[in-house]
């Protein structure tokens, strides 16, 4: 595996919360399996640090990311929205449109859970690639698949959403065993915790396909 760099990372930007989960989990593993690093703000622990400078920096440091805006209901308890992710993707455009050079080639994928349905709470991104993920895992992979193939070399050919989707699985049917014995919770997994096994998986386990160097 290549190292990290401006060209092939890819900023995460999705809802962390247990419902979301499972999706944020196949959209890390997606971005490993095409050749590219995800970036969150959830692999930082520096309470030091300020979390929007500490976001900022991410963003800058990625010429790709992957917003994920589904997440407009209500909180329970105190009955407003979350708006941390419509936030980041601004400060994404932002850093497109006022930027350097590099900053300006920056390309970005919006997903939520229904096609059109952002015209009624964030209309204006309208014009921006939006994609729709239905909450389907499966549907998920698809589109960050085919959103980082746009963003490969012409050289390079990934592979195919369905040969993802299963390794997806794969991998998250082994994920609870590999936790007990390295005396992990999966549901407690932190960031780090997370791309540690799925790199490791990658790299150990069968494949038809070779991983691609970036």
């Amino acid at each position: 595996m290549t190292a990290a760099s401006y060209e092939n990372s890819v900023f995460i930007n999705c809802p962390f919360d247990p419902e979301y989960r499972p999706l944020m989990e196949a959209i890390i593993f997606s971005v490993y399996a095409c050749g590219f690093f995800p970036r969150c703000a959830l692999e930082a622990n520096d309470s030091s640090e300020v979390r929007v400078d500490r976001i900022t920096s991410m963003i800058r440091q990625c010429r790709l990311a992957i917003h994920d805006i589904s997440q407009t209901q209500l909180d329970a308890h105190t009955r407003l929205p979350r708006f941390n992710m419509p936030f980041e993707l601004g400060i994404f455009i932002g850093a497109k449109a006022f930027g350097g050079r590099d900053q300006r080639r920056k390309a970005c994928v919006v997903l939520d859970t229904e096609l059109h349905r952002y015209q009624t709470f964030l209309s204006d991104i309208a014009g921006q690639d939006i994609r729709d993920h239905g909450r389907e895992v499966a549907r998920a992979i698809h589109e960050v698949r085919d959103f980082l193939a746009a963003q490969a070399p012409v050289s390079v050919l990934l592979p195919g959403g369905e040969v993802i989707v299963k390794r997806y699985r794969q991998f998250h049917r082994e994920l609870s065993p590999s936790c007990r014995k390295l005396h992990l919770d999966p549901r407690k997994l932190t960031f780090r915790d997370l791309t540690v096994l799925i790199v490791n998986w990658i790299m150990l386990s069968p494949s038809p396909y070779q991983m691609p160097d970036l």
